[in-house]
């Protein structure tokens, strides 16, 4: 084994060692835990942010793009916003341990029984406040950890499990042993953290589509269950029945951060409306600094900007025929992480929500609300995609667990 395996390795041991304490953790303790984690984000703000900017200034030097940067900064803005994240999960109710769900005959009943799964690795992209948002799940989950980041952003990573989350834990009576950070930067420890079923058998991957659909076909080889977040680019239809001035707002409010999966990346304008609307929709654009990708175009349609390093700052426009075109072309040619549409007919909307089967669904409303916090009020892991039963959409603490039934006396 070499010597980046050994390491995720003794990252897993030792979350395993530590998993017994943050299960059998009082929610009192795992709130104050949270509460902790806020309180130190605040409290040592000076050496976070010193961190990212040695971080920030690498990636600079090495030519990372506008919006990977953007990604890997953290501002006092955002520190602060993560601290709040952090207060809010902790006020947040806990997942009833059991729940009763019917009487069986012989004087019997039956309950489910929600368990932490135990281990849960995450391997994520260079964003730093992806290592408070998932540690934070987790903690609120009961579940240990093994959080595995890009070299990027490992620096800032690190700085935060050692001034905020270690500690904030061990303060509230909790194993700080439970949340690990691999401290490698090759890319192989990635491959690492999928090849350990009897350690982590479950793994949350976010990143860019490639790398991280490999990672998810790692893992099911070596027996490891994922939640993954590979794809995204958010859809805008706009309807025969829009209204151009909402339309226009809606193309802006979306485009308000590039480097993000729910950002719009596709623009269907129906054709009947186009040449009304274009003016206004083109400006909305160019007030965000994004190039349209006009037909006839020299890529899928669904092509994600946001992973383009080189072209982020662009989105793919399109006329279409019908409502049911753009239907189907938001299921078939994109992700299906979230579609939108602008329109002031009900019966519309109704049938775009109706035909269109992604994660969410929006009506004159942006896409980049699909987000844990925005529409849950608590951090997410990720946005699950998969077209199966289980977690879908913005992934949090609630879905973090295994059911158990038990039959007991009635």
């Amino acid at each position: 084994m070499d010597e980046v395996a050994k390491a995720v390795e003794a990252c897993a041991r030792a979350a395993k060692a530590a998993a017994p304490s943050l299960a059998a953790a009082r929610a009192e303790d795992v709130d104050a835990a949270l509460t902790g984690m806020a309180e130190r984000l605040l409290a040592h703000r000076d050496a976070i942010l010193e961190a990212n900017r040695a971080d920030v200034e690498r990636a600079t030097a090495d030519g990372m793009s506008a919006g990977l940067l953007d990604r890997l900064t953290i501002t006092p803005e955002r520190l602060t916003g993560m601290a709040e994240q952090l207060r809010l999960l902790a006020g947040a109710p806990h997942q009833e341990r059991s729940v009763d769900v019917s009487t069986l005959d012989g004087g019997l009943r039956l309950v489910e029984r929600r368990r932490p799964v135990g281990v849960i690795g995450a391997n994520y992209e260079a964003r730093p406040n992806v290592t408070v948002d998932v540690a934070s799940q987790l903690v609120k989950s009961r579940n240990a950890g093994v959080l595995r980041t890009g070299s990027a952003a490992l620096g800032s990573a690190q700085r935060l499990r050692d001034v905020v989350i270690a500690p904030a834990l061990a303060d509230a009576g909790i194993d700080a042993d439970c949340i690990q950070l691999v401290p490698r930067v090759e890319r192989e420890a990635a491959s690492a953290l999928v090849r350990l079923p009897g350690l982590v058998p479950l793994v949350i991957l976010r990143g860019s589509g490639d790398s991280t659909r490999a990672l998810a076909t790692e893992a099911a080889v070596h027996g490891v269950r994922t939640l993954a977040h590979a794809d995204g680019g958010g859809v805008l239809y706009i309807d025969r029945g829009a209204d151009v001035t909402k339309a226009r707002d809606l193309v802006h409010a979306s485009l308000d951060r590039l480097g993000v999966c729910n950002r719009l990346n596709l623009l269907l304008i129906h054709e009947d409306r186009h040449d009304e609307a274009w003016p206004a929709l083109s400006e909305a654009l160019a007030e965000r600094g994004v190039t349209p990708s006009l037909a006839p175009h020299e890529h899928p349609i669904g092509y994600e900007w946001a992973l383009d390093s080189d072209r982020e700052a662009t989105v793919t426009v399109a006329k279409v025929g019908s409502l049911a075109d753009a239907v189907q072309i938001a299921n078939e040619q994109t992700s299906g992480l979230a579609a939108g549409i602008a329109t002031e007919d009900e019966s519309a909307a109704d049938a775009f929500f109706d035909g269109y089967t992604g994660t969410g669904v929006f009506w004159n409303a942006p896409t980049r609300l699909l987000d844990g916090f925005k529409l849950l009020a608590v951090p997410e892991t990720g946005i699950n995609l998969d077209r199966v039963p289980g977690p879908r959409g913005p992934v949090t603490y609630t879905d973090l667990y295994v059911r158990q039934y038990a039959v007991l006396p009635a």
